[in-house]
């Protein structure tokens, strides 16, 4: 652990209460629409940056430190007139006390996400209803989607209420004429709607329990001489896990969890210092969660 955890000898001031707002980048791609009009996409650019860093989205300002470090990578794939289609990247990660290491929370592609842009319009948020055009309904969803995680890590079930947020924007955006946002059936599991859903159904209770064990017992002591303790506490909230063994592949937040935790996981415990934890167990449900790593990961660990 000690290669992704690497310790200052300096000591900082770390706020523990969780952040409230974002610093976020943002990059538009749109090398796929060859010779059209470049400028649209850098003055789209900048103002998805503004809109996402200058919105309060929560009422609470904080100095940057604070905030929430994020990135928004857009790939623009079709134009007709004003409307465009492509997908979305949704990255986020959180800092681990005492280390300069950054945890990620999501790392979420959206393959789903066509919307409507005219250059230099003004992007408001309405929270209470779709904005007709998709683009800031979509930003706003993953915005409060990387606020509810950031809180949920620090705070047992903390994030409630930013995921709610959420939810609303997914449902005053469904039967809108947009993909992504069907909660079942029509579009698949790997939809806006069905992962707020799925995230405030109490069926994931346990997964959200595990991401506050996880990050806030478990990786914010291993700037701990005896890693051991902190070691046991993300063991013990992995193995709790198992009870998602025969459900896990149509659980979208369950997928983001390990998508965006399995290099993380591997990591902590390839040290070969695990203090008798039993870690063949994690080893065997870890190849059931995410067999494509299980050559390059999970068989690595002594």
């Amino acid at each position: 652990m000690k290669r992704i955890l690497s310790i200052f000898f300096i000591f900082f001031l770390y706020n523990i209460s969780f952040s409230q707002e974002l610093l976020s980048t943002v990059q538009i791609n749109a090398q796929q629409m060859g010779g059209s009009n470049q400028q649209v996409y850098k003055t789209l650019e900048k103002s998805l940056r503004d809109f996402i860093n200058n919105t309060s989205w929560t009422g609470k300002k904080l100095q940057n430190f604070e905030k929430i470090k994020s990135n928004f990578a857009i790939v623009i794939s079709e134009k007709n007139g004003n409307t465009y289609k492509g997908s979305i990247v949704v990255q986020a990660v959180r800092p681990v006390f005492s280390t300069n290491y950054e945890s990620p929370l999501i790392n979420i592609q959206d393959t789903k996400f066509g919307f409507e842009y005219v250059e230099n319009e003004n992007l408001i948020f309405n929270e209470r209803q779709f904005s007709g055009k998709n683009l800031i309904d979509v930003i706003s969803f993953y915005v409060y989607l990387i606020l509810g995680y950031d809180a949920d890590s620090f705070q047992s079930m903390g994030g409630t209420q930013w995921f709610t947020k959420a939810q609303q924007i997914a449902q005053n955006s469904q039967n809108r004429n947009y993909e992504g946002w069907a909660q079942l059936g029509t579009e698949g599991p790997r939809t806006r709607g069905n992962l707020i859903s799925t995230l405030l159904n109490s069926n994931t209770n346990q997964l959200r329990t595990t991401f506050y064990t996880y990050h806030r017992i478990g990786l914010d002591g291993l700037y701990n001489q005896d890693q051991t303790p902190s070691k046991k506490a993300i063991f013990d909230a992995l193995m709790q896990l198992k009870i998602y063994e025969n459900t896990f592949q149509q659980n979208y937040a369950f997928n983001v969890f390990i998508e965006a935790k399995s290099d993380e996981i591997f990591n902590i415990f390839n040290s070969g210092n695990n203090g008798g934890i039993m870690l063949g167990d994690l080893k065997q449900l870890m190849i059931v969660f995410a067999p494509k790593h299980t050559d390059s990961k999970w068989n690595k660990w002594k």
